[in-house]
């Protein structure tokens, strides 16, 4: 998703559609009785507990704590960040690593010698072999000083055997937008792995005016440096300042992560080529900065590094015979321009239309263009025909879902055409119809409402090109695979800020896996541009009045493959996954403006192996 959705100011068009809806939504207020439907499961919470907030400062060497992450069944990856306090920048900490079987290091199984220097921005990391499968450790660094590191706490893929497993997925951290509460609700969790999906960081700078910073200043979280980060020095900095927030700090040494970039760690809206928000006048060659960001990104993730092409960083996990997860790029490697990132007036609509309309050789131009390259696709094609696991997962940066919006509502998007009245009374109309169709079959249906409900009379417009959206040809090829292999797919995403659950379909509408698409830890979403009371119209629950429970999770909104949306409150998924379900539970924190706050369980959505949904 762009960020013009996600408040920024420089897609004013975008934006406008976005407000409307809101505008011409009449159905905005069940969303009060759906937040207050949500059940309090943690209770008030601080960013930090004492005890590891005495544990950081014993350990001044390591400013930043510890981390680890990509676990495999016999490694994983572990990170710290050392450097002397008032040394000399050229001067090399030599660290001894160390991992046991108990917190007070009795047991140890593995240990060895890394250095943090100046090549790497003080940064450590080693590939930790010899382990078993399935087996919690703790690991910690020790410095030439007799200084060491907090413990902390990691563990490994499991045996093939494994019957149940959980794990947390967060996306869109923001750190001049408020407290990483979500990291802190998932550390206090039962979540035994980590997985970012992108936007760890933000390259924005501290203008008032930039996307985020409305109450940095009031919540001291400015962000450094002050301009949009460019340089080496720029993008080490902005990752030491995300680390050295205590949340992110306490989840990094609780439990293994898994991660994959978005564009934010690079800017925003990034492709092969390019980016949004990159000005080559101003901020130097895009190959340039983007070989930087790259290279940050893994001297400060816990991920293991191809030191040939640090642009490549898709790979597979395999939990067990449970699942596999697939962590695909889906920005940097193999993306082609957005459509809406031309800069053309209609934000790329005529640009999307001629792309999907057959020449006269009946051909779609836009079936050469990509959201992966094809060498990811068939790397992915390989990855998915080899595993015998129950589910096939892929960690994804964007909704890969068609989110379809009716053009008799989508019409009044465009700030040229804008009429609330015309526009709530569109969207009560195409409610009402679907309703009808719910309650009476088609035989209830009038002419009017039968026409709206008519794809070929009243086409559906994706509302976001920068999401899968953008790349239907490319999208079609992936699903038409999965659908070929027989997997059964869970598709796990993030950047658009705000909760969804929808089913994954062909252009054809056959149904081929689904998607869980968690909300953000911090950054802003619909709510941030009023239009926090459009989800039970995108997803159809502002029909619970009329229908009862049988309008959740049935389809019935404006976005025909959307079951679920919150596009009010942050937080994060919390996955629990056996060979007969998945279990997905949207976890919201009560707020980003206060390191004291309350979690809770938005909605609770499990999926069979049959594929039957329980909405809870």
């Amino acid at each position: 998703m762009t960020d013009s959705i996600k408040g920024a100011s420089n897609d004013s068009i975008n934006n406008k559609r976005r407000d409307f809806i809101v505008k011409s939504t009449s159905v905005a207020a069940t969303v009060a009785a759906t937040v207050a439907a949500s059940v309090a499961v943690t209770g008030s919470l601080t960013a930090c507990s004492d005890s590891a907030d005495e544990q950081f400062a014993a350990a001044p060497d390591f400013t930043y704590g510890v981390a680890s992450g990509d676990p495999l069944t016999d490694r994983i990856i572990l990170w710290t960040y050392a450097k002397f306090p008032g040394a000399d920048a050229a001067v090399t900490v030599p660290l001894t690593w160390q991992i046991a079987t108990d917190a007070n290091f009795n047991s140890i199984v593995s240990s060895g010698k890394i250095d943090a220097s100046e090549s790497t921005g003080f940064t450590a990391k080693v590939d930790a072999t010899g382990l078993t499968a399935g087996v919690d450790y703790f690991y910690r660094f020790q410095g030439p000083r007799g200084s060491s590191s907090i413990v902390g706490s990691t563990r490994t893929l499991p045996a093939a055997n494994v019957a149940s497993l959980k794990f947390a997925v967060f996306s869109c951290s923001l750190y001049s937008e408020g407290f990483f509460n979500a990291y802190d609700a998932a550390a206090k969790s039962d979540a035994q792995y980590a997985v970012h999906v992108g936007d760890y960081i933000y390259e924005y700078g501290a203008a008032t005016n930039e996307f985020g910073n409305t109450d940095a200043v009031a919540l001291a979280r400015v962000a450094v440096p002050a301009n949009d980060i460019v340089s080496l020095s720029d993008y080490r900095a902005r990752y030491a300042q995300y680390r050295s927030d205590p949340s992110t700090r306490a989840l990094h040494a609780k439990m293994p992560w898994i991660t994959i970039w978005d564009d934010h760690e690079f800017a925003n809206n990034a492709y092969v080529n390019g980016a949004e928000n990159h000005n080559a006048v101003t901020q130097g060659d895009w190959t340039t900065r983007k070989n930087i960001a790259a290279r940050v990104y893994h001297e400060w993730m816990p991920i293991r590094s191809d030191t040939t092409n640090l642009l490549k960083i898709y790979r597979s996990f395999d939990f067990g015979s449970l699942f596999s997860l697939h962590m695909l790029d889906t920005r940097i490697e193999g993306r082609d321009q957005q459509y809406d990132n031309f800069g053309d007036k209609d934000g790329g609509v005529t640009r999307y239309i001629a792309g999907i309309t057959p020449n006269a050789a009946g051909v779609l131009p836009d079936a050469s263009r990509r959201m992966i390259s094809t060498t990811q696709q068939t790397w992915l094609t390989s990855q998915l025909t080899a595993s015998r696991a129950t589910w096939q997962f892929l960690g994804n940066q964007d909704i890969m879902a068609r989110m379809w919006i009716p053009f008799s509502v989508a019409q009044y998007f465009n700030p040229a055409n804008a009429n609330p009245t015309a526009g709530g009374a569109a969207v009560q109309a195409y409610l009402g119809a679907k309703a009808t169709r719910a309650v009476g079959g088609t035989a209830a249906l009038t002419a009017t409402q039968t026409a709206l409900l008519d794809p070929a009379k009243n086409p559906r417009l994706p509302y976001n090109l920068d999401s899968w959206d953008g790349y239907p040809a490319n999208r079609e090829q992936l699903l038409q695979t999965v659908k070929s292999l027989n997997k059964k797919l869970v598709v796990l995403s993030g950047d658009s800020h705000n909760g969804w659950f929808t089913i994954l379909t062909t252009l054809a509408g056959e149904k081929v896996g689904v998607e869980f698409a968690g909300t953000s830890v911090s950054s802003p979403g619909f709510e941030s541009a009023g239009l926090g009371g459009l989800g039970s119209s995108l997803d159809g629950s502002a029909l619970v009045p009329q229908l009862g429970n049988a309008a959740i999770g049935a389809g019935l909104g404006l976005i025909d493959d959307l079951n679920y949306s919150d596009t009010i409150r942050r937080g994060y998924l919390l996955m629990t996954v056996t060979s007969g379900a998945v279990k997905g539970e949207y976890v919201y924190v009560s707020t980003v403006k206060s390191s004291t706050y309350t979690a809770s369980v938005g909605r609770t959505i499990t999926v069979g192996q049959a594929g039957d949904i329980v909405y809870s």
